[in-house]
């Protein structure tokens, strides 16, 4: 079951002044998606890290570079996909003098679905790749796990083909041999997403 429609955005409203909930009192921009406007291929995430708040831009923190390397390897271009994530602020707890990642609610996820879905429908990818369980939910809207989900015949309402893959967060918090199998998962998932992206071109 798809959540709920959030009403559309109101004149001058955007990433950067919405209310819609409460994560943008404690975060320090919203961070919205980048990469190229034509791309075949879009990469969606969960929220911005403690980087990325800082800084204004997505996948730039320890999982940014990571998902860098991977990305090469699998034979692509950063340049040539579109990045974002399903949450365009940050949403942390305190630990100490420290901002702990907290993973976003549905009602945040709800929320922000609709700055989600005009990038999409501004860069029609024909694959989108959900990089998490958050991603996952908000581009389905079913609580899918990602190994449940791997391989699996998913399509956006729009009409792009859903890959889901494992976040480069996972691969970082994973140790050993678990670290290595899902970093091979998500690199044989974006080569799945680039030969997907070729054959329909």
């Amino acid at each position: 079951m798809r959540p709920l429609k959030p009403p559309p955005p109101e004149p001058g409203e955007s990433p950067a002044n919405c209310h819609r909930c409460d994560l943008w009192k404690r975060a320090t921009q919203a961070v919205g998606g980048e990469g190229s406007r034509d791309a075949s291929i879009m990469l969606v995430g969960e929220q911005p890290g403690e980087e990325e708040d800082i800084r204004g831009h997505p996948f730039v923190g320890p999982a940014g570079r990571l998902l860098d390397g991977i990305i090469e390897e699998a034979g692509l271009d950063r340049k040539s996909v579109y990045i974002t994530n399903a949450v365009k602020h940050f949403k942390w707890e305190p630990r100490g003098k420290r901002r702990l990642h907290k993973k976003p609610g549905l009602r945040e996820i709800n929320a922000c679905n609709v700055w989600l879905e005009r990038e999409i429908a501004e860069i029609a990818p024909g694959t989108i790749v959900a990089l998490g369980g958050t991603a996952l939910r908000a581009l389905t809207g079913a609580s899918l796990t990602v190994a449940a989900a791997r391989g699996a015949e998913l399509r956006h309402a729009g009409g792009a083909r859903i890959l889901a893959s494992y976040h480069p967060s996972a691969i970082l918090r994973a140790e050993g041999e678990q670290a290595r199998e899902l970093r091979k998962a998500l690199i044989e998932d974006l080569r799945r997403a680039l030969k997907l992206a070729r054959a329909s071109t």
